[in-house]
Formats: structure tokens, sequence, C-alpha cells
């Protein structure tokens, strides 16, 4: 039985760029083509689009530096089956910042004249294509390209390869560049050579090869001669073939900042040949070392094993979350205030000082900012603070953020003084509450709280009010209240001068109105709505 290996297009989180790997091209790279990318899903940042036939040194760049600041997985894959297109270089790379190589890439290849297209290979990704001319370069060659092959594999004594020998041919050209390697095993026809070549049919055999260059030099036939003979036991058990996963876990079962993910195999007849495994559905590419996945998210990791005598074991699959590694915040947020307002020749303030405070914290946020006005208690800070008492006024502040850091208390020391003829008299600021009530003073359906302020000297300026303790708003209008429950009016109101009065209060019930249309029991008597505020209803 006859196996050559195929050659999948692998994607490598190692760091390793996959281009012709199995076929060793030595000839110098003189020409250097570099594509990078950046965050974005539509387009490479920059691509080359032309390039002269022969070695070429291609670099694949997707790091901070050509502006991926997200960690956004790129590759660089050469299209192999779309017709109208050269199929000769089989590229696949896969990029990001927080791989091995901080996301820049290199591989070796043989260029030859055409088209190419090349593409992104990620889902979504589908826009990120374009194409690569190349053209004949000068020059004149007319020498063949130097091949040689190599036989691997395990032998006896006699030097007989045991179960199978791989054939690896190597080819190079100083010049145009290797084009085409074929080989020849035993006395079928020359074919493609694309990956070191498995025997493992019993008996005699000879490898023939050679390999033609771009400008159409063949090289001279060259050949192995080799003998494979049957293991003493006939190995039909596949290897054994598990994968664990490590690494810092959080207390979801998440891997936090990347997980490691090791393979192990083993084959205790013929002995473990290749061990493989695929990331997410990519095809599968050879296990060296373990994988270590940091990109964050849901992943996936199928692997299998083949043994010596060609044995494939059912594919395993391991499931694991990776979630980006958060720095603990042991940072207090920065808080700051300032003071401002008309001020005298004393740098002291006429009427009334505000004082805004600001806070900012750049890693888990502001969670809360308070005050204190002259050793009051600290308050929560939702608006700045206006004071316009006449006399020396310290306000403390402070915040915390969502990590539970509170800063140090700073504080602000300013002083008040009246105007000189000036208006000092806070205005005079009344509420009333109006609406149907039943037997026990609750409001029946909705109230309505009216707020009334007056001032003789300046004028009133603003009038403000807060329901059930949300944060003060302007008054325009009457406030109609309709939801059932206990309520509490606070208000206040600031003439033009600066004063604001002291807070008043007005508190009340309110309760759903009866199905039935009359809330009172048999016997009381209460005003109809529209008819007075209930003070009047007898109770039983």
């Amino acid at each position: 039985m006859l196996l050559a290996a195929g050659l999948p297009a692998l994607f490598l989180s190692s760091g390793q760029a996959a281009a012709q790997p199995r076929l060793q091209l030595t000839a110098s790279a003189d020409q250097v083509l570099t594509w990078t990318a950046d965050d974005g899903m539509t387009a490479y940042k920059s691509a080359p689009t032309e390039a002269t036939a022969g070695p070429a040194t291609i670099v694949f760049e997707n790091s901070v530096a050509t502006g991926n600041v997200t960690g956004m997985t790129h590759t660089l894959t050469f299209d192999v089956s779309t017709p109208g297109y050269n199929h000769d270089v089989r590229l696949n790379i896969l990029a990001s910042p927080i791989d091995a190589n901080g996301g820049r890439h290199e591989a070796q290849v043989n260029l030859t004249p055409g088209k190419y297209r090349f593409f992104c290979a990620i889902p979504g990704h589908g826009q990120m294509v374009g194409e690569l001319v190349v053209t004949q370069g000068g020059g004149s060659d007319t020498t063949a390209p130097q091949v040689s092959a190599q036989v691997a594999g395990d032998q006896d004594e006699d030097g007989n390869y045991v179960g199978s020998a791989t054939v690896t041919v190597s080819a190079s050209d100083t010049e145009s560049g290797v084009e085409t390697v074929e080989y020849a095993l035993d006395d079928a026809a020359f074919a493609p050579y694309t990956a070191p070549v498995t025997v493992n049919e019993i008996g005699a055999h000879t490898v023939r090869y050679r390999a033609t260059d771009t400008a159409g030099n063949t090289s001279e036939v060259g050949s192995v001669a080799f003998t494979v003979v049957a293991p003493q036991e006939e190995d039909t058990t596949p290897p054994q073939v598990t994968a664990e996963v490590g690494g810092d876990r959080d207390d979801d079962g998440n891997y936090v900042g990347s997980a490691t993910v090791t393979i192990t195999a083993n084959d205790a007849q013929s002995g473990v040949d290749t061990v493989e495994y695929s990331l997410d559905g990519q095809p599968y590419a050879v296990y060296t070392q373990p994988l270590t996945v940091g990109q964050p998210g849901a992943h996936v990791v199928t692997y299998r094993a083949t043994d010596k005598a060609g044995n494939t074991s059912d594919a395993g699959t391991t499931e694991f979350t990776v979630v980006a590694e958060q720095e603990e915040d042991t940072t207090p947020p920065q808080v700051t205030a300032q003071v401002a307002g008309d001020q005298n020749e004393n740098g002291e303030y006429v009427g009334s000082a505000t004082v805004t405070v600001t806070a900012d914290d750049t890693e888990s946020g502001v969670d809360t900012v308070e005050y204190s006005l002259d050793n009051a208690a600290f308050a929560a800070y939702t608006a700045p603070v206006t004071v316009n008492r006449a006399g020396a006024h310290t306000v403390r502040y402070r915040a915390t953020d969502e990590a539970g850091n509170t800063s140090e208390v700073g504080s602000v020391t300013f002083t008040v003084v009246a105007p000189q003829g000036g208006d000092t008299t806070p205005p005079q600021v009344t509420a009333g509450i109006t609406g149907s009530m039943d037997w026990a003073w609750n409001y029946v359906g909705s109230a309505t709280v009216t707020i009334t302020a007056n001032d003789t000297e300046s004028g009133v300026d603003k009038v403000e009010y807060s329901l059930d303790g949300q944060p003060y708003a302007v008054y325009t209008k009457a406030l109609a209240v309709s939801q059932p429950g206990a309520h509490t009016v606070t208000y206040r109101a600031t003439d033009k001068a600066g004063n604001t009065s002291a807070v008043g209060t007005a508190t009340f019930m309110l309760v759903k109105a009866a199905s039935g249309g009359d809330d009172d029991p048999p016997g009381e008597q209460c005003p109809k709505p529209g008819k007075g505020n209930g003070k009047d209803c007898k109770k039983p």
C-alpha cells in the first residue's frame, strides 16, 4: 500500500509561518514583500501589488505597531483553488499582537509569473482580499536546480525500514528559483512533489526525483533505493491521545489571560508518528509543543494521533473559555473642587459662592462623589453646591470608585459677604396639596402639589423640588402624583440676589380609587372631588 502525505494549509499559533514547508528552498530571497493589518476587517492596512518571479521573503505583520490595538487576529492566506490564479505557493500565516512573535511573521517562498490571490481566512473578514501580479525578472538562467533526497524511518540491523520509509526531496535554484519538483515511486509516472512521501508497502523501492526552475531548466533525474519490511507484529490499534487545559481560572471556570492545551499521545506497538490539532475549526496542524490560546472567547480544540503503522485515533475535543485579564484597581479617584462667583477686592464672594466638584477614575470608574458643608455630615454630590449664607465656609469632598477605593478628603475654604445695600433675604416658599381624600386623610387616585414662592426685594429667580429623594428639578407647573404609596416633596426657592430659602417639606399618602366608586365606609361623610381638602371628613 502506498501513502503520499498531502500538504494542508497551516494555521500556526506558535509564530512559524507555513509556506511550502516541506520543500526546502535555499535560494537567496533578495525580494521582500510586506503585508500589514490593523483593527479593520475590510482590507489589509498595506499590501504589495507587484513582484518579480523568483525567491521572495514574505513579511506579515499584525501588531500594535501597525495599528492593531484590540488584539484582533488576521491571516495572510494564498488562494490555491480559485481558477485563473497561480496555486504553487501554499501560504497561511496566522498573526495577532499577542502571539509569540508579537504579530510579525516571515516566510520564504518562490513566486512564478502570473497572478496570486491572497485573503484573510478569519470568518467575517472576507473583504480582506487582493491580487499580487508577478512578472518574469531579467537575466538568462541556463542552470538547472540542485535537487537531492533523503530517506528516514526506523531501520533494522540490515538497514531495512521497518513498517514505512519517508522520502524527503529538497531543491534549490540560485537564479530564477525552483518552479516544480517531481517524484516517481518505482515504475509509476512522475507526479508533483508537495510533501514528504511515505511508503509502507513491503518490498524494495526506488524513488526518482527531479526539479525544474522558472526558466524551464530541468535537473538530471536522481534516485534513492530502499527496502521496507513488515514489523514483527502487525499494529492495528490506533494511539491513545488525551488533552489537558491549564492556566489561571476565575470563579466561573474561565481561563484568565490565556489557556495552554497540552496533548499527550502514546502507542505501545509501532509508536506514535504524528499528533495533530485544530483550533476553532481551522485545518489540522502538526502538534509540536503545548498550544497557548490568548484570544478572549470560547474555543474548541480537536486533536488526533497517528502511529507508524498508519492507524489514526478518533478525534478528541476539549472546550474552554478565555477571558481578558483584569488588573486589580487599588488607586482611588482623582477629585478636585473649584469655587466660582462674584468676588470683591478682598477675594470674598459677594452674595453667594458655587462649589463644583469633579472626580475622575481611569480604572474601575467613579462610583460616588460626596461633599460636606461646614462640618455637616457627608452627602451625595449631584450638582454644584451654592452657598449664600454670609460668613466663612469650608466644603470638604471625596470620591469612591467602583472597586471601593476612596480618595483622601479635599477641602476648599471661602467667605461669602452680603451685597452692600443688596438683597440678603431669601424668598418665602410654601406648598399646598389638593385632591380627593378618604376618611383616613389619604388622597384617592391622585394628588396635586402646588408650590408658591415670592420675594419682595430682588424677586424670585427659580423654584426647585425633589419627589421622594430624587435630585432637585426646576418647578415650572403643579406636580401631579398618581403612584400609590407614601410620598415626600421637598422644595426651595432662590431669589435673583442668590439667596436660597430653607428647604420645606410636604408629605402625603396616596391610595388607589376603589372600583365601586365610593371609597368611604358606610356612615362616613367625606367631600367629593373638588369640594375641599378633606379636613372636615368625619371618621366613624
